[in-house]
């Protein structure tokens, strides 16, 4: 399930066919007409945990417009992608649906959506920029999801092995190069104890690289390219030296933040929220563990959004609702409530999200807090959990030295571009 209470990790629905979806009706302007009548609206996996803030943002919503209704339909976390493209099919979709935005592209294609820049004005005006970036699509014009609550990464480096082993935790690694630097002298330090790689490089590696994943209009693979896999060469060379424990190429592997936990590498990635979690399953950390922003200075971005149906025949109480959970108050009772971040831009010099108590997970919140007006979706959409699963294994294959990194990349995209012409 792709979440992001706390993180989120990629699943996608772009590459399942909307049979039988008739694109809906027209939104022919009701998307400005009275607000009243009933609505459904429809979230992910909320309830029952957060049922009490939702039906008090309903009753809110109830109260100042008199005359609405509004119905909410929480599904449950696994098979949610496939329900969404069944009741767009259908023309079941609700009025208004949360979805992450590799969940909206292919809705947006089909012509289920609302485009929302049609009927709203200074959308960028009023949320962060890669939020809203993240609903529009290659291959259809428009913007079709307003961003609600957000995450993203940034770095956590175990001070006290880095000292142990010569390192300055006060010149922490900026780029990948720092870090596979810094990574040997830990190596050559410790001798092999401690270990500041703990991840594969993935699609997010490639992009903060300056490397395209797919070709502009997403239909073919463009990641095997030659400075690809020079940078692909770096992690095979730095596997080879011992820089990384051997777990990380295992079937079992257990994730760099896990492996971070348990005191066996001292880098991770994760979200402000991680350092209570960090301390929380390993106390000794506490006193260990220093943070920076994501390596290269670009955070990713984890995205959940709400979509308005463009098959809806109460649009003007769907947009109404839409706008008025996501204004800032309410997104900031949202955030607080989940270890989230607002999609508002008006949510920047709140006190609660951009200054620190003092205390180390405040500060966590407070730098991811500030990564997030320069983070963006980093995965493409199109790129769905089969495609990363055929670059990891291939990626797999190159660190373990049985295919060079080209062949590796090169296998891998003509996997991939299978899969695409088949979206």
């Amino acid at each position: 399930m792709r979440k992001l209470i706390p993180a989120a990790a990629a699943i996608a629905v772009a590459g399942l066919v909307l049979t039988g979806c008739s694109g809906g009706a027209s939104s022919d302007g009701s998307a400005s007409g009275e607000i009243k009548g009933e609505i459904t609206v429809q979230t992910w996996a909320l309830t029952p945990k957060f049922q009490p803030y939702l039906d008090k943002v309903i009753k809110s919503f109830e109260d100042k417009n008199p005359g609405t209704t509004v119905k909410l339909l929480d599904q449950p976390g696994d098979g949610y992608s496939n329900k969404i493209v069944s009741q767009a099919s259908t023309n079941t979709l609700p009025d208004v649906v949360n979805i992450p935005p590799d969940f909206g592209v292919a809705l947006a294609k089909s012509g289920a959506l609302l485009d929302i820049a049609s009927v709203e004005k200074d959308l960028d005006k009023t949320y962060v920029k890669g939020a809203l970036d993240a609903f529009k699509y290659s291959g259809v014009d428009g913007t079709f999801g307003f961003p609600w609550y957000l995450n993203t990464d940034i770095s956590y480096w175990n001070a006290s092995q880095m000292s142990e082993s010569g390192l300055d935790p006060k010149k922490l690694p900026t780029t990948l190069d720092e870090q596979l630097a810094q990574a040997k002298i830990m190596h050559d330090a410790s001798g092999g104890k401690y270990f500041l790689m703990s991840s594969k490089p993935t699609t997010d590696d490639f992009l903060r690289a300056g490397i395209k994943v797919l070709s502009d209009d997403g239909t073919k693979a463009a990641f095997n390219t030659d400075a690809a896999a020079q940078l692909v060469q770096k992690y095979v060379d730095a596997y080879k030296a011992g820089y990384y424990p051997s777990s990380v190429l295992n079937d079992d592997y257990l994730g760099n933040s896990q492996l971070f936990t348990k005191g066996q590498v001292a880098f991770s990635t994760g979200g402000g929220p991680a350092y209570a979690s960090f301390v929380k399953d390993n106390p000794s950390l506490a006193s260990s563990i220093v943070m920076g922003p994501a390596l290269n200075d670009q955070p990713p971005l984890y995205v959940q959004g709400f979509a308005i149906s463009k098959q809806s025949k109460n649009q003007a109480t769907a947009l109404a609702f839409t706008k008025f959970i996501l204004n800032p108050e309410n997104q900031l009772e949202f955030a607080n409530l989940t270890n989230t971040f607002p999609s508002t831009l008006a949510s920047a010099n709140d006190p609660s999200l951009s200054k620190s108590d003092g205390t180390p997970a405040g500060e966590a919140k407070v730098l991811a807090f500030n990564s997030l007006q320069k983070a963006k979706v980093l995965s493409p959409v199109q790129l769905d959990d089969a495609m990363k699963k055929i670059l990891n294994q291939q990626i797999s294959l190159a660190m373990k030295g049985d295919v060079a990194p080209k062949k590796a990349l090169d296998d891998a995209a003509s996997q991939i571009d299978k899969l695409l012409a088949s979206q």
